[in-house]
């Protein structure tokens, strides 16, 4: 599981040495509280320091902490059957982000099933029709950024798009043309089993940006980061070539002019 809550107060003069260890002793802490919740449902305050060993007061303050976070919510308590009287007790019950903070089964359950593909609905080629399948859907959106930037900032408008689906994702100048650089994939250990999701991902860039592209590197084969070699755009090429022609024309007018035929 991810960590979960951050200490809010620090004391005034307190060796670091001590607030270091206080932070990451409240973290473990409000990391139980949460794991707590999770295996075993919405729960009060009373039932979560029974199961962890802690006072009551110790376990508002870590939900405290971990609402602000949005961690776990406060409800009513459903009650089945004959209702007492008075409130109903409040428990506290995990977010969607409090679930996604957990480690889950997300990445094997993608893997299994295009493995399954693989398989039983035509090998190889029925992955990689479902990986060009599932790039062309997120397509659009990166199509409608690039349309609407300039051409010369064409790689900056897809890296922010990119960016927007959780990529990380920058532009960087290079020699002889752009670098297109994902800091973070979404897809990562499923893309180290099934490379049809990179592969696919490339030929879109190659697309989009209606230019010739080369990965250089790829975060599912262990590098770093996802690193795109753009060259030098099509829309760049006319604007030398017609410098180079000017100059030639120029040079061969003055040639001319020394040497009258």
């Amino acid at each position: 599981m991810k960590n979960v809550g951050e200490a809010r107060e620090t004391p005034v003069g307190a060796p670091q040495e001590e607030l270091a260890a206080g932070m990451r002793s409240d973290r473990s802490t409000r990391n139980r509280v949460a794991r707590s919740i999770l295996d075993h449902g919405p729960s009060t305050v009373a039932e979560l320091a029974g199961r962890l060993g802690l006072t009551q007061a110790a376990v508002r303050r870590h939900l405290d902490a971990l609402v602000a976070d949005d961690v776990v919510e406060a409800r009513e308590q459903r009650v089945y059957g004959t209702r007492t009287r008075g409130r109903p007790a409040k428990v506290f019950a995990l977010t969607d982000c409090g679930r996604d903070a957990f480690d889950q089964s997300y990445d094997k359950l993608a893997a299994d099933a295009l493995r399954w593909i693989a398989e039983h609905e035509g090998g190889e080629a029925a992955v990689a029709a479902f990986a060009r399948a599932r790039i062309a859907a997120q397509a659009g959106a990166y199509r409608e950024a690039i349309d609407a930037a300039a051409p010369e900032r064409r790689t900056e408008a897809l890296a922010k798009a990119l960016s927007a689906d959780g990529y990380a994702a920058t532009a960087r100048s290079a020699p002889v043309g752009e670098q297109l650089c994902q800091h973070h994939c979404p897809v990562a250990h499923v893309a180290e089993q099934f490379p049809q999701l990179c592969e696919a991902e490339t030929e879109v860039f190659s697309k989009l940006l209606g230019t010739h592209v080369q990965r250089l590197a790829t975060i599912a084969h262990g590098d770093g980061v996802c690193t795109t070699f753009i060259p030098k755009t099509a829309h760049q090429t006319p604007r030398k070539a017609s410098k180079i022609s000017e100059t030639t024309h120029n040079a061969s007018a003055s040639t001319a002019g020394r040497n009258p035929a």
